[in-house]
């Protein structure tokens, strides 16, 4: 078919150049997406009539803006309201005009992108039935332009495996097909997006043709266009997660592997740019100390620029990214088998000359950390020191990459001797921390964090010395460093715990974040990191952080209150009062946990004066779970701490508590549960009025499939702690929790938890042996995963053990048989139950908890990791 190119704009006494108009158009649709329900009838239809008159006009911003205009007004729930809309706009596909053609599949792929959910439904008396085989006659259009935006309309119904496209799905696949080598990059890429989301759809379809499509991305994942290479290397992700990936794909690692390497490294445009955003402003000259270890005699390039803060200016997502992520996935799958292709590669690139081969290579080696450790650690003694080495490299990106990296083996790296590699690891990360480069302090401080993880109190030895590195970090860094170093900080202590209460380091440590606390505002969002980091500090100084504990408290107590009546205002006048920002009150209810956990009892003296409890009582009732989350962790740490101030609330906390055991929200349903577990403890047996509210659904809760290992463990320790103190009440449902019981405490370490838990469940034997007997080997592998029970738990598990085995011995004989103590055993339907006494003890607790706050920037995978 042959176009010709007319205009459809109205004539003016005037003509208002293209941006003018263009802007106009946005305004109207800004004015569309906030007041269109408000609108005049004639208003609304003397708009809607425009944009049909206007779809072809000769330009294509303002085509382009009318299809934006168009896609608003349906997403209002117009498409409803306009019926001729879609027929008018596929009519006008078969315009011989080519602006009309192209405006109107502009606009209906905004449509489809905005609307697929209503077109793929009977409101509409399903349009798709239509629209996509119409589409799939424009595969072949003359105009690339019009075959991308067919292509494009029909991917969106791809992940949803829309009826309409599954009945044409073979003619969509074969037009795909046809168009793999077109000539438009803009094709090109399409075909790769629709192929990526078939492959998680419909990969019936496409494994006929496996070798064929495998050969063709790995064409396109090297596409001279970078957005047409970016869609191709979604594939190996995306075919990294089939069942079938490693049958299809193992004869062409060979040649994937290159690829993937190639496409790591950063490409001209990538260096360009970090170049080219640069700050440009007058430095004044300043006499300065310099800091032991800050430059570490590393002479920068002089085309590099320290204050080159980040690369936000390069797509998030892009190439380099997705290759690297692609590598790591598939390391996952073929592990080991991987390195076979890759470490010739590794060789040559990890001791290149040029920096930008080095640092891919050294990406490469990050990437496949997690896939390959096993078959990598032959190598790591030779590679980890040259490394360590490269943090030093005179190129920042180079330093950046290589302290990732590092992170990726800080496991391995921990399990050797502390001398071999610990040390000098860590001794030049906290080098790099104090790096001149804001990209290399980032990636140090966020490896460092992981490397405290691992190392835990093996650092303790090291403590003065990376103190006074991230102190004087402090002074150092700007604010989206900063905001990583409060995680380095509560990592630490977090790792470290009670070995940081030590005078000198609080001395320390305190000032410079106490100084911060006093800087930042109550409505900051910096504070969010900064309450988080406070909250491990106080955890792990415990009575060392009583000297800051009062105005942190208050504050604490203050943000939740702030928010709760700025909640209270929006709901009763919502137009006049926004939204309050939760997360304020999130970190402000997690920083009391940590303070009620670090101080204990101390804490008793700052409840006592406050209404805490009252506001904790209205955020366990907060319709944001993560709210809930928090209060039910303050509970239970509070009950701990100082139960004195929580017992006269317990009759309305209980019900709520109930509530909130719903499994699909597991981190809210663990906390409360854990709660519950506390209180059982501190109330005794004045738990037993609450029994009934809880009991049914802790029981549901251990018998669901595929429930989450902490939170199992959790409801175990709750379910024996209430069975400890109200046996009466718990042991009638032994039977139904005792198997899923034993295997989830069978592997949890020997603690308080599960000695109080383990009480329980002797003290509910005791009283309904019946329960156990049919499971009671499972309890027998539950008490064996024991390594040193105390003394009096070891006699209550001897005189069960002992009991079963004499009454076994008894009904083998068919005898009535008198146990040590006296008790003789019933006969029930021919089953032998020995009715044993089991003395009580004393015992203490602490639950196992999991609490969820916000997670910190900084410290992600190829999202922040890799630049």
């Amino acid at each position: 078919m042959e176009f010709t190119t007319k205009s459809t704009a109205p004539h003016l006494p005037f003509s208002p150049d293209e941006p003018t108009r263009s802007l106009s158009g946005l305004i109207l649709k800004n004015n569309v997406k906030a007041h269109y329900q408000n609108f005049p009838n004639g208003v609304s239809d003397f708009i809607k009539s425009e944009c049909l008159q206007n779809i072809g006009d000769s330009s294509p911003l303002i085509r382009a803006t009318v299809g934006i205009l168009i896609t608003t007004i349906a997403s209002k729930g117009e498409l409803q309201n306009w019926p001729e809309l879609l027929p008018k706009l596929c009519l006008l596909l078969d315009s011989e005009d080519y602006n009309t053609c192209e405006g109107a599949f502009g606009a209906l792929q905004k449509i489809c992108e905005d609307s697929a959910e209503v077109l793929d439904s009977d409101v509409l008396d399903r349009p798709l039935n239509v629209m996509i085989p119409k589409f799939l006659q424009f595969f072949k259009h003359s105009s690339p332009k019009i075959r991308s935006h067919a292509i494009a309309c029909v991917n969106q119904f791809i992940i949803s495996r829309t009826q309409a496209l599954m009945l044409h799905i073979d003619g969509f696949i074969e037009n795909l097909f046809a168009l793999a080598t077109d000539e438009e990059p803009e094709v090109r890429k399409n075909v790769c997006r629709a192929l990526v989301m078939l492959l998680e759809v419909r990969m019936d379809r496409l494994l006929p043709h496996m070798h064929s499509i495998i050969e063709y991305m790995l064409q396109r994942t090297q596409d001279q266009d970078e957005n047409v290479a970016l869609e191709a290397c979604e594939f190996w992700l995306t075919l990294a997660e089939q069942p079938v990936c490693k049958d299809v794909l193992c004869n062409h690692l060979s040649k994937l592997t290159p690829v993937l390497v190639n496409g790591m490294k950063y490409s001209e445009i990538d260096i360009i740019l970090l170049k080219d955003i640069r700050p440009r402003f007058h430095r004044s000259r300043t006499v300065a100390q310099q800091h032991e270890g800050e430059r570490d005699g590393i002479e920068e390039d002089d085309d590099e620029d320290d204050d080159l803060d980040d690369d936000d200016t390069i797509s998030d997502w892009n190439l380099r990214k997705c290759s690297a992520a692609a590598l790591d996935v598939l390391a996952n799958v073929f592990r080991d088998d991987l390195l076979l292709p890759i470490l010739p590669l590794l060789k040559e690139l990890l001791f290149h000359p040029e920096w930008v081969i080095k640092e891919s290579g050294i990406l490469v080696l990050g990437a496949i950390a997690e896939g390959c450790m096993q078959g990598m650690i032959t190598y790591l003694p030779e590679l980890i020191p040259h490394l360590v080495q490269c943090l030093s490299d005179k190129k920042a990106l180079v330093r950046s990459i290589t302290c990732w990296t590092l992170s990726r083996y800080a496991h391995w790296v921990v399990s050797q001797p502390p001398d071999t590699y610990l040390k000098p690891l860590m001794t030049e990360l906290l080098k790099r921390i104090l790096d001149s480069n804001k990209r290399v302090q980032e990636a140090a401080c966020s490896a460092f964090a992981t490397l405290e993880e691992e190392a835990c109190t093996e650092l303790v030895p090291y403590l003065a010395y990376i103190l006074d590195t991230l102190v004087f970090a402090f002074s150092k860094y700007q604010h989206k460093n900063l905001l990583i170093l409060y995680d380095a900080i509560g990592t630490l202590a977090d790792s470290v715990g009670h070995h940081l209460n030590k005078p000198e380091y609080i001395q320390m440590l305190m000032p410079p974040l106490i100084a911060k606390w006093n800087q930042l505002k109550d409505e900051d969002k910096d504070l969010f990191p900064l309450l988080e980091c406070l909250s491990s500090v106080a955890t792990a100084l415990q009575s060392g952080f009583l000297p800051y504990c009062e105005p942190v408290y208050q504050r604490c107590v203050n943000l939740v209150q702030k928010t709760l009546a700025q909640a209270m205002l929006h709901q009763s006048q919502p137009d006049q009062y926004e939204a309050p920002d939760k997360d304020f009150m999130i970190v402000a209810l997690d920083l009391l946990s940590g303070l009620a956990e670090g101080l204990g009892g101390n804490i008793e003296q700052l409840v006592a004066p406050s209404n805490i409890l009252t506001l904790m009582y209205q955020c366990m009732q907060d319709k944001m779970p993560e709210v809930r989350q928090s209060s039910f962790a303050l509970l239970g740490d509070l009950t701990k701490a100082c139960f004195q101030h929580v017992k006269p609330c317990i009759a309305d906390f209980m019900p709520i508590l109930g509530t909130n055991l719903n499994p699909e929200l597991i981190s809210v349903c663990n906390n409360a549960t854990w709660a519950i577990g506390e209180i059982s403890i501190q109330m005794g047996a004045e738990m037993q009025p609450y029994v009934a509210m809880v009991l049914h659904q802790l029981v549901e809760i251990i018998n669901r499939p595929n429930t989450p290992k902490t939170l199992l463990e959790n409801t175990a320790i709750t379910i024996g702690r209430l069975g400890y103190v109200c046996p009466q009440e718990v042991a009638p449902m032994l039977q139904q929790f005792i198997r899923p019981w034993c295997t989830s405490l069978r592997n949890i370490r020997d603690n308080e938890e599960k000695d109080s838990a383990f009480r329980g469940i002797c003290t509910m034997i005791s009283v309904n042996p019946g329960g156990v007997v049919q499971d009671f080997i499972f309890f027998c592998d539950a008490v064996a995963s024991w390594v040193n029970p105390k003394d009096d738990l070891r006699d209550m598990f001897g005189k069960i053990l002992h009991g079963f085995k004499n009454q076994e011995q008894a009904c083998s004989r068919g005898s009535f048989a008198m146990g040590d103590d006296g008790r003789g055993t019933s006969y029930t339907q021919g089953t032998c139950y020995p009715l044993l006494g089991v003395g009580s003890a004393s015992w203490g607790g602490k639950g196992v908890q999991t609490v969820t706050p916000p997670q910190p920037s900084g410290r992600a995978g190829w999202e922040g990791g890799v630049s």
